[in-house]
């Protein structure tokens, strides 16, 4: 049984710790720049913490991933509870509307460059525990990169389509806004369903996993380079 479990469990701990830190710190942020600039409605609900319990959504958090991940799927796709804002409350709506958004993607990349640093101070742990701890800072490197690139596309909700609202003129900001209400099930039928349409054709429509996993890519090289790995 032991044997059966232990591999399983040595697996779920090198990706769930730095999972859970890494989409725990994406949305603390968000609340935490919305409570800086002005809108305190997620401080009132609880949600300006770094409390992994207050921002974990149990379907999209734990059970999504982990059946995408059970079922190889080609892109594991997850979510957090979103931090409730009040664009309205902030000082300056549009311009703040930006900051707040690029909170989340922002943590990630410094996550991420500290996750890159550590590894420095790997060699210098017992040989009991380093590479749990080297697996554990891998992956926390990859996820927080994939975390704030995937974030970044521009489609309301995510991260980037909020700031894509806000820095274009009205004419392209409008209509990208109103797309918000159907974003989620724009992503799921990008990211899944016109991929498994492409398959039964024979075609390769994972254009936008394929420009994820890309960009991810580079970025990790770049950080891998800036913290001193040649």
């Amino acid at each position: 049984m032991n044997q059966q479990f232990g591999p399983l469990l040595y697996t779920i701990s090198i990706w769930a710790l730095p999972a859970i830190i890494a989409i725990t710190f994406h949305e603390a942020a968000h609340g935490f720049a919305a409570l800086r600039l002005g809108d305190d409605t997620a401080l009132r609900l609880g949600r300006v913490t770094f409390n992994p319990l207050k921002h974990i959504d149990p379907m999209g958090t734990i059970i999504l991933p982990a059946l995408l991940l059970f079922l190889h799927s080609p892109f594991l796709f997850g979510y957090a509870k979103p931090v409730p804002v009040n664009f309205r409350a902030l000082r300056n709506p549009r311009r703040d509307m930006v900051w707040v958004a690029a909170a989340g993607p922002g943590i990630n990349i410094v996550l991420a460059v500290i996750a890159a640093l550590l590894f420095h101070l790997v060699g210098y742990l017992p040989d009991t525990v380093a590479q749990w701890v080297a697996e554990n800072l891998k992956n926390a490197l990859i996820i927080n990169v994939v975390l704030a690139v995937f974030n970044l596309l521009p489609l309301p909700p995510l991260d980037g389509g909020r700031i894509a609202v806000g820095l274009l003129p009205d004419a392209l900001a409008s209509p990208l806004a109103r797309l918000e209400p159907y974003g989620m099930t724009i992503l799921i039928g990008i990211l899944f369903i016109l991929p498994m349409i492409g398959a039964q054709m024979g075609l390769d429509f994972s254009i936008v996993s394929h420009a994820v996993a890309a960009v991810t890519t580079e970025v990790v090289a770049v950080i891998l380079r800036l913290t001193g790995y040649n």
